[in-house]
């Protein structure tokens, strides 16, 4: 991040807005030439957290006390459904083709997905249940939306406008949580069960790669693609 300094004078006030004020260059698609693939292994060595839930309401549609991990680990320290994505990529492949807008739905008090990837943009929030959720989205500490879904079926659009991770929360039904990680370039993966990902055609060059999951947060490094080769990596989450 740059600190830009205090402008002492009015030109220069005028000089920094105008720098703050110019867009981020947006991803263009084209043609990858030498194509290299990222792949590897999310894995979590410690301790796996749990948290005890504990409906107390609407309890024949959200269930009885449980206890949940706070992160689904495999018996070889696999991480499932953790974000991998490459950071501030100008140019590449074409995003994937979607066979419809990405939601996220309140069912059986959890969100589903629990987890999604998505263009920064358009997201519908539905309600698959029948009583109210409170359906609550933050970037950060900031709001990104908050809405009063009391209609089973109900379905309210809204839009996520810039890249970032946006935890879910329900605001009648405290223990719900999701997050939703928009992305501004198609560079992204889920990990699976066994806790591996791929992302394939990446153009040759050297990148910032995040590996995310919500209790453990973000985590950077440098990674080198080389045309046409796999780059293979194994890559630690820890307890923040």
């Amino acid at each position: 991040m740059i600190n830009i300094p205090e402008p002492k004078s009015g030109l220069s006030a005028i000089v920094v807005a105008a720098v703050m004020a110019v867009p981020a260059q947006a991803y263009e698609e084209g043609p990858v030439t030498g194509g290299g693939t990222i792949e590897g292994k999310v894995i979590f060595r410690d301790t796996v957290p749990k948290r005890k839930i504990i409906p107390t309401k609407d309890i024949e549609v959200c269930g009885t006390p449980r206890e949940e991990p706070l992160l689904r680990v495999g018996s070889d320290q696999g991480v499932e459904s953790a974000v991998v994505y490459l950071a501030e990529v100008a140019k590449g492949k074409a995003w994937p083709a979607l066979d419809k807008k990405p939601q996220i739905d309140n069912v059986k008090c959890r969100f589903v997905p629990e987890v999604q990837v998505i263009r920064a943009g358009g997201l519908d929030v539905v309600n698959s249940d029948p009583m109210l959720h409170n359906t609550h989205g933050y970037y950060g500490k900031r709001t990104a939306f908050n809405l009063a879904l009391p209609n089973q079926g109900q379905r309210i659009p809204v839009e996520l406008p810039r890249p970032g991770t946006v935890r879910i929360d329900c605001d009648a039904h405290g223990w719900m949580e999701g997050w939703v990680q928009a992305v501004d370039n198609p560079y992204y993966a889920i990990t699976g069960a066994d806790g591996k990902f791929s992302i394939t055609n990446v153009p040759p060059g050297n990148y910032n790669l995040v590996a995310t999951q919500l209790f453990t947060g973000p985590l950077q490094q440098s990674v080198v693609v080389a045309a046409d080769k796999p780059t293979n990596l194994t890559i630690e989450l820890k307890k923040q």
